[in-house]
């Protein structure tokens, strides 16, 4: 689908009847995850984060007139299709790192865990990209003033992508001692794809010394992970952390120092979207608007 059939910013009135679902689903499934005994996280956790992806999307309707939803329906259900599958990217090199483990995975088949879990997977990018917009939509990071220039040469791309490639045998090689990479060498390695193959990508703003979609991004996925860890705290199934250092100061089961992980994880999703964007013929998706239109 181009960008072509993405309407336009038009008047509203109050919050839309999606965000109204939304807040039900999330309320719903937040008092169901924490108050029942026994497993139930593997059912409950897909509505209540597509209530809060709802929410979200309302919320950046209401106050800029367009939003991932409403400029384009297919295009919103197709990030809940690619998500999974770009989660399970990390789950796998986790089979290598182990940073990770889900308490109450013992009680499912192999097959069971992997739909349950795959269905749960669908709502990382949905949730990062409407919160991204959410922030984006305030006046404090329009205000920003101009940062650092990087642009997108060939001696800069390349030294991304060869960075990227080192990190991640690093961390493949000496997991316990280099397994924060797997949050950074992803985007180093994706964002000169992009850069290559004419997609969309970061640095067409950081050339300009523009760091407003970054800091989106960023502020964005904090937000989301806030209530990925919370959510999680009373949950069962849930996850629980073990990596070999940095684990002091928890907030809910994450490591103060881990929310840091989410920062680039961020700009991965954001370069991994916009690589299978350009796959599909869409190189300049204008789709995820970071900024005010």
């Amino acid at each position: 689908m181009s960008d072509s059939t993405l309407t336009k910013p038009y008047p509203r009135r109050g919050l839309a009847m999606h965000g109204w679902v939304g807040l039900g689903l999330a309320g719903v499934f937040w008092a169901l995850n924490w108050t029942l005994e026994g497993p139930r996280t593997h059912w409950g956790f897909f509505p209540m984060w597509l209530g809060y992806c709802l929410a979200i999307d309302a919320l950046v309707y209401l106050r800029k007139g367009t939003s991932l939803l409403t400029r384009s329906r297919g295009k919103y259900i197709s990030l809940f299709f690619i998500s999974a599958p770009v989660w399970w990217i990390f789950e796998v090199v986790n089979w290598r790192l182990q940073n990770w483990q889900y308490l109450g995975a013992d009680i499912f088949t192999p097959i069971q865990f992997w739909l349950w879990a795959t269905l749960s997977f669908t709502t990382v990018i949905p949730a990062v990209f409407g919160s991204a917009e959410l922030v984006g939509s305030f006046t404090f990071l329009q205000r920003l003033r101009g940062g650092p220039r990087i642009a997108p040469t060939k001696a800069t791309s390349a030294l991304f992508f060869c960075a990227g490639l080192v990190m991640f045998v690093l961390m493949w090689l000496w997991p316990r001692l280099f397994f924060p990479f797997v949050w950074i060498s992803v985007y180093f390695i994706m964002e000169p794809i992009n850069i290559w193959l004419g997609n969309r990508h970061l640095a067409h703003w950081t050339q300009k010394g523009d760091w407003r979609p970054v800091i989106a991004l960023w502020l964005g996925v904090l937000l989301t992970a806030f209530f990925w860890e919370m959510w999680n705290y009373l949950s069962y199934p849930k996850w629980v952390y073990l990596v070999p250092w940095g684990q002091s100061w928890p907030i809910f089961e994450m490591p103060l120092l881990g929310y840091g992980g989410y920062l680039p994880f961020a700009l991965e999703l954001y370069a991994i979207y916009h690589l299978l964007s350009g796959l599909f013929g869409d190189k300049d998706s204008r789709y995820v608007q970071l900024l005010e239109p």
